[in-house]
């Protein structure tokens, strides 16, 4: 699996959009491109494991829609990014389906580490979610078990390794069994 490319010249949200449809995955923040290739199937099993941990707690909360990438997520007018997943605010009057403008913030971004996207997802990406406002930022990382969490005022993660208290709201909280969680992706190693 190749690394992001990023390239020198200034890109935009409309230039993103004008590329092709050819597998990978484009992002622009900063007017830096980020070009990722496909994930690795471990990668994939951990979005869908944590679909499946957060969806029904988002759902009988009405914390807002739970998604996953690829999507086009424009919360300003010259970037674009595609957490791996994510819990998006949708405009109140948007209809049914809606589009990816009609996000106007995220609850939640999640990324899962890949070699490949390492780096992006704990600087570029990091920076850009804390900039923006986005509730809190969770990079998974698979070979050590942990997850970063990240809120927009803060200079360090939290290092979390065996349980995840998220709190979207005083009135509801879910707690992630870490320890589970890993050992249903990447076994007892």
């Amino acid at each position: 699996m190749g690394m992001p490319v990023a390239t020198e010249r200034y890109w935009t949200a409309e230039d993103v959009r004008q590329l092709p449809e050819d597998g990978n995955r484009y992002e622009c923040v900063d007017g830096v491109l980020l070009v990722s290739p496909s994930p690795r199937q471990v990668h994939q099993t951990a979005v869908f494991e944590l679909f499946y941990l957060l969806a029904e707690f988002v759902k009988r909360h009405a914390l807002g829609n739970l998604l996953g990438s690829p999507a086009d997520i424009g919360l300003t007018p010259d970037d674009i990014v595609q957490p791996d997943l994510f819990v998006a605010r949708v405009r109140p009057d948007a209809p049914v389906p809606w589009n990816w403008p009609d996000i106007t913030g995220l609850s939640l971004a999640i990324e899962v580490l890949s070699p490949s996207t390492a780096g992006h997802d704990r600087i570029t990406k990091r920076m850009y979610y804390q900039r923006i406002g986005v509730d809190e930022y969770w990079i998974v990382d698979l070979d050590a078990r942990l997850v970063e969490r990240w809120r927009p005022g803060d200079e360090r993660p939290e290092i979390l390794t065996t349980t995840l208290v998220w709190e979207p709201r005083t009135d509801a909280s879910l707690a992630l069994d870490l320890a589970a969680f890993f050992k249903s992706v990447i076994g007892a190693r």
